[in-house]
């Protein structure tokens, strides 16, 4: 494998696989790679690999297991008795390449439909829906479909009310179905249902060269902008084995820390208006069009601007960047002060969230949860402390931390992190380095135009990268950052290709939502409602 992913990995076997796991402390992902047309990086005779990635809470590191599989016809064995947060994630490897768990209390599909053909994730698969057949949708066949994705609930006694919260309704913040089990006005049993936004930005991953996949990574958390991007490229750049520039590290850092803070005001809106309150959400909208206006005058875009690139960003900073960030500055932190006064002090919102929706640290780490819904339990871990990427090393802030662990000190922590953001945002403004903004590693984005006409290889380099795309030396690269949600990951391989052989996306808020069974029941319909909130997940997060 490329020495470039300096991460721990280790082969196992079905019989060490358990014992090899509990030595672990976080399970972070599991996903699955079908080798069956590799060339240059295959590494076993099987048809299969499964992919275990584990994250240490105590210095940031990650670790790997692999596991070789024969076919799909082999039973794997489930982690689920080690880890609760394996259930989601075996079911994912399932649904997406069809290999089995044995021991996995409820092994059924999970992102697409039950009466989906085929494994979308096997090479096997079509890519696009003009390489499959014309769908006809006749009267029979869709009675046949809505009775697949009727609830049946089990045969039990007891006066029970079962009732479908979404897939459209405004406190699901996106297509989210609840199926919740009501007793009166208690939840005795919830069945989150996903996959209703789920867009196969893997399987797209793998059919787009390195550069052409920039744009889908936005569409991942759609809030967080071009978190997204620095993501998958921190991989890709692994990979290319390839340095960045400092100024081009301190770009991205400044723009990371205003999505967050473009990310955390709109949770901090509809957080409180899933609660009931109104004018919140357009007021923290107006701050939001502020920084806004920043991105847009950087980068030319908004929500998706799609302005990081291989070795850097698109261009340099333009005129006027350090006025517009300045005000922002000078603007914002008068108004999170008075959020605080209209809404965090407010006593019907301390009586909605205040004990609701509570965990402790250990529950946390068993559910893999990350980012502000781990720290708001008393853990102080963020990454860009315990792992630094981009140059976060030279920057002074605090990792804000709660104690309780509900529904307002995930609130507590957040609105902390936006002015922790703005410090950091500060430091880039006051300490922003000199320089190029661009690797000038031939496999990071086209060279300046005027060294095109000086210098033949710079030409015949920019001609090969812009026609077929960079190729990327095979091997395998994994790097996480502390996304908005909480941690978000790529796992990359390359078979010494256009494009990627293998892209994993492990993002926050798919863990996070496989946990609301443990948080929301024995609550009521609006304690769900504030629970919901103050996770601040987002759909396309979710599904991918």
């Amino acid at each position: 494998m490329n020495p470039i992913d300096s991460i721990n990995t280790e082969w196992v076997t079905r019989e060490s696989l358990a014992g090899k796991a509990a030595e672990h402390e976080m399970l972070y992902d599991i996903t699955a790679v079908d080798e069956t047309l590799k060339t240059k990086l295959k590494e076993h005779e099987g048809d299969f690999t499964l992919v275990y990635h584990f994250l240490s809470l105590k210095d940031g590191e990650f670790s790997r297991l692999k596991l070789p599989i024969a076919d799909a016809q082999t039973q794997v064995p489930s982690l689920t008795s080690e880890f609760k947060n394996a259930n989601w994630y075996e079911r994912e490897v399932f649904d997406m390449f069809g290999l089995e768990f044995e021991g996995h209390p409820n092994l059924c599909r999970i992102l697409m439909p039950e009466y989906w053909k085929g494994h979308p994730l096997l090479k096997t698969h079509p890519a696009r829906a003009t390489e499959m057949g014309q769908y006809q949708l006749s009267d029979d066949k869709q009675d046949w479909l809505q009775s697949v994705l009727q609830y049946k609930p089990k045969e039990e006694g007891g006066d029970y009310l079962y009732l479908n919260l979404g897939p459209q309704h405004p406190g699901t913040h996106g297509v989210l179905r609840l199926i919740l089990k009501m007793e009166g006005e208690i939840i005795r049993e919830i069945i989150p249902d996903i996959g209703y936004h789920h867009r196969g930005a893997e399987k797209m991953g793998e059919r787009q060269t390195w550069h052409t996949y920039i744009p889908y990574t936005d569409r991942i958390d759609y809030l967080s902008g071009v978190m997204n991007n620095l993501a998958y490229l921190l991989s890709v750049e692994k990979l290319a084995g390839m340095e960045i520039p400092a100024r081009a590290q301190t770009i991205r850092v400044m723009l990371c820390e205003l999505f967050r803070i473009i990310s955390h005001l709109v949770w901090y809106g509809t957080f409180v208006q899933d609660l009931g309150a109104m004018s919140p959400v357009f007021y923290m909208f107006t701050d939001r069009e502020r920084a806004f206006k920043i991105i847009e005058g950087i980068t030319g875009g908004r929500m998706h601007p799609s302005w990081f690139r291989i070795g850097g960003v698109a261009h340099d900073l333009p005129e006027g960047w350090r006025e517009a960030v300045q005000e922002f500055l000078d603007y914002l932190p008068a108004r999170l002060d008075e959020y605080d006064d209209l809404v965090m002090k407010n006593p019907i919102l301390k009586a909605r969230t205040q004990g609701i929706g509570a965990y402790n640290s250990e529950e946390a780490i068993e559910w893999g949860v990350t980012g502000p819904g781990l720290r708001a339990t008393g853990f102080e871990f963020d990454l860009r402390k315990a792992k630094p990427y981009s140059g976060y090393e030279n920057f002074v802030f605090d990792v804000p931390t709660a104690h309780r662990g509900d529904c307002y000190d995930r609130a507590v922590v957040r609105i902390e992190e936006m002015r922790q953001s703005l410090k950091i945002i500060k430091q880039c403004l006051d300490n922003m380095p000199s320089g190029a903004y661009k690797s000038d590693h031939p496999l990071a984005m086209p060279p300046p135009k005027d060294q095109t006409l000086i210098h033949i290889e710079t030409l015949i380099n920019h001609f090969v990268n812009t026609t077929w795309g960079p190729v990327m030396p095979a091997g395998e690269a994994f790097h996480a950052i502390e996304a908005t949600k909480g941690t978000n990951a790529y796992y990359l391989q390359s078979d010494e290709g256009t494009h990627s052989y293998r892209t994993r996306i492990r993002t926050p808020s798919f863990p996070h939502m496989q946990m609301l069974p443990l948080l929301a029941v024995g609550t009521t319909i609006s304690d769900l409602m504030a629970i919901l909130g103050s996770m601040d997940f987002v759909l396309a997060d979710l599904d991918r």
